[in-house]
């Protein structure tokens, strides 16, 4: 209970700043049950269901590390791992995505944006006033492709079968401030595999902070807060229900001043301490060469909760270069005996006009790249 009191207190003096203690409430009530719900939770490497939603849904995302909480500038895909990161140039943009990601697969993601209610704020660039509240709409599928059915022996049995999932996020943010804004998603998600299928309610609940000088930008959000209300199967209870992949993160990001260089740290799965599948890791002998279990040491597993990225982007914003290394994809997909660079990425977009492209490559298996693919649509300037 003591985290709770800390998070209380952080959240009611923020509020007291904006005048803005109700929406800190909302936003405080929901960290609090959703980390409640964890206490009892040892590890979160798979214990949960669903774990497709924690995929990047974009080529920035991607490009960025897999999450990315605090940076606000106009992507509309930003929503999907916060919804306070909706933004004002994100009204009538649509931005569709695909990724190579394993060999017969096929993952994307649509998404679309429109802002509404009275203009109020000031845009941060040109002194316009802007709508105050952003809605957007996503959806993001991964489907596994055709499989062959075969017996416990592996012998092939004939006939084939699919497998699929499938999610959609209705997101909305509202501007409270020229610095603040609070956001909440919520989010249906369904799996069929074979003859087998689950359907969950989740939610996100989000808020961002931007600095006067638009320096320096925060985000704060607890991820996937909800219930499978339909098992894939029954266990001796009769339930078989299992938790989504909740995920309390913190992202800082900085830009320089006086350079086109700027820096993102995310923070993800505050909510428990261990992140790995095994309470030991394995390594190389420096000795002997030979591959040792040992324990995990505290400074590996306090890594593995983080994902850093560097971007290049300048004042016009017209493209950007992204480069980032999460430390927990590489602890888990790095293999001893062959060289590999899981938990790097790089990416890069450019904006011509009315129309952001962006390409990003990861590494997920030992011998194929994930490789992400977007473009972003500017409806209202098009029919302009």
């Amino acid at each position: 209970m003591s985290q709770n009191l800390h998070i209380c207190k952080i959240f009611t003096t923020f509020a007291a700043d904006f005048k803005m203690r109700r929406y800190a409430l909302f936003i405080l009530v929901c960290l609090v049950c959703g980390l409640n719900s964890t206490y009892a939770q040892v590890s979160n490497a798979g214990r949960s269901v669903f774990s497709f939603m924690s995929l990047p849904v974009s080529s920035r995302i991607n490009a960025l590390g897999g999450s990315n909480v605090s940076l606000s500038d106009g992507d509309i895909s930003m929503g999907m791992c916060n919804p306070a990161l909706l933004h004002e140039t994100s009204h009538m943009v649509l931005q569709l995505n695909y990724s190579y990601y394993l060999p017969g697969t096929m993952f994307g993601s649509a998404l679309y944006g429109h802002n509404f209610g009275e203009a109020k704020f000031i845009h941060q660039n040109d002194d316009q006033p802007v709508r105050p509240n952003y809605f957007a709409v996503g959806i993001h599928y991964l489907d596994y492709g055709k499989m062959q059915y075969a017996d416990e022996d592996g012998h092939l049995t004939g006939g084939t079968f699919g497998a699929r999932d499938i999610l959609i996020d209705v997101m909305y943010a509202r501007q409270l401030s020229r610095m603040f804004k609070v956001g909440v998603t919520l989010k249906p998600v369904y799996s069929i595999y074979e003859h087998y299928s689950s359907f969950a309610i989740g939610a996100d609940v989000g808020a961002h902070f931007l600095s006067p000088d638009s320096t320096f930008q925060m985000g704060l959000v607890l991820q996937n807060i909800g219930w499978q209300l339909k098992s894939f199967y029954s266990d001796e209870d009769g339930s078989g229900k299992e938790m989504l992949p909740l995920n309390l993160q913190l992202g800082l990001t900085y830009r320089v001043k006086h350079a086109p260089l700027r820096f993102h740290l995310q923070i993800h799965n505050m909510q428990t301490w261990y992140l790995n599948y095994e309470w030991t890791s394995f390594d190389k002998s420096p000795t002997t060469g030979d591959i040792v279990p040992h324990d995990v040491k505290w400074y590996d597993m306090l890594f593995r909760h983080t994902i850093w990225s560097i971007e290049v982007v300048p004042k016009s914003e017209k493209f950007y270069i992204a480069f980032s290394y999460n430390h927990r994809r590489r602890a888990e997909l790095n293999l001893l005996d062959q060289k590999s660079l899981a938990g790097f990425a790089l990416g890069a977009g450019v904006k011509i006009k009315q129309v952001r492209v962006g390409f990003a490559i990861s590494q997920m298996t030992k011998s194929n790249f994930s490789y992400q693919a977007g473009i972003t649509l500017d409806i209202n300037s098009l029919m302009k």
